[in-house]
């Protein structure tokens, strides 16, 4: 009987400078400023880097596990919100058993509203 797989929810941003940046900064500080967020809540043991992030086509993406499906969202979605965040942000629901990124659940991010 073989593993049972990882949950894996994907962090789609798209790749595209952060609005209303002051001349001459850097465009994309929005991924240094997520991957520190993720690093933060993997060492509080709220979630996992399931790895390392990535450019994929037209979107940065990052990779969380360790949680419930609801938590992961919801660190997606809490993603989704910032300001310098571009928008069009979107999760994938996944396994670590998935080939290629974006092939499980698209999910609109941010969440609704409870």
């Amino acid at each position: 009987m073989g593993a049972v797989p990882v949950l894996v929810v994907e962090i789609h941003v798209p790749l595209l400078p952060a609005p209303n940046l002051p001349e001459g900064a850097y465009p994309f500080a929005w991924i240094e400023e997520i991957e520190d967020f993720l690093s933060d809540l993997e060492g509080q043991g709220d979630v996992e880097v399931f790895d390392d992030g990535e450019e994929h086509e037209d979107a940065y993406v990052f990779f969380v596990a360790g949680a419930g499906e609801e938590e992961l969202l919801a660190v997606a979605s809490h993603v989704a919100t910032w300001d310098a965040v571009p928008a069009g942000t979107f999760a994938v629901v996944s396994d670590d058993g998935a080939e290629e990124f974006g092939l499980g659940r698209r999910v609109a991010l941010p969440l609704p509203a409870a």
